[in-house]
């Protein structure tokens, strides 16, 4: 098998894996397999993951076998590994969250208008994730200087207008999972996981001052690091 066939094939197994385990997350929570939104979320988020995938995976197959790096590696600060910890039980629980909340106990009443713009929520927080990766071939999971890949300092496409556009992006998919589900209760966690990813993108820019040459200069000279304007 190619090297590239061997990516494909690690990308498209991770992918499967976790559908799997958010799918048995939810509907083991909900207590049903008869969950259209549910359906709705994992058909959306494995279609444009892969539709993505396979892009970035053509055009820069180092940065797509850098995103499919473990969550916790050599290398990668000590205070990431927490904060990366933190961010996946978040993510995890609020699956169970949303299940309980949406289909087994239905407390929340979220309005079919809410879900729907929370499907495209997701969408956009996905196309998001694309065009970050197609702009910054270093656009690792992790916060760690890829010295063996000469990191260097990106300033154009989303970068020019945010210092973390990821992170922006991720911003609509988090709120927009639990709407597109019908759940009140998950958009608590929602906010907790935007708040861990702004004190995240706080740490993450010490280490870029200190350790990546033009840092400095860049941050002065794109003021935002999530939204323009604002923060």
């Amino acid at each position: 098998m190619s090297a590239s066939a061997s990516l494909t094939a690690r990308m498209l197994i991770q992918t499967v894996v976790w559908l799997a385990v958010t799918g048995v997350l939810l509907f083991g929570s909900a207590g049903t397999l008869g969950w259209p939104q549910a359906w709705i979320y994992l058909a959306e988020i494995g279609v444009l993951g892969l539709t993505s995938g396979f892009a970035i995976g053509k055009r820069d197959p180092a940065l797509l076998r850098e995103r499919m790096a473990a969550p916790i590696q050599k290398g990668q600060k000590s205070w990431d590994k927490s904060v990366i910890l933190v961010l996946f039980a978040l993510w995890m629980s609020q699956y169970v969250i949303i299940g309980l909340d949406a289909v087994r106990f239905q407390w929340s009443h979220v309005p079919l208008w809410l879900q729907v713009i929370g499907g495209l929520a997701i969408a956009l927080g996905l196309y998001a994730f694309h065009v970050v990766l197609a702009a910054n071939t270093f656009a690792a999971p992790v916060v760690k200087i890829q010295s063996e890949r000469k990191h260097t300092v990106i300033s154009t496409g989303p970068y020019a207008w945010v210092r973390h556009p990821m992170y922006a992006g991720a911003v609509p998919m988090i709120v927009g999972t639990p709407l597109l589900l019908g759940s009140w209760y998950g958009l608590i966690w929602a906010a907790a996981m935007i708040a861990l990813l702004g004190f995240r993108a706080v740490l993450e820019e010490d280490t870029l001052k200190a350790e990546l040459e033009g840092y400095d200069a860049y941050a002065a000279r794109v003021r935002y690091r999530l939204v323009p304007g604002l923060w």
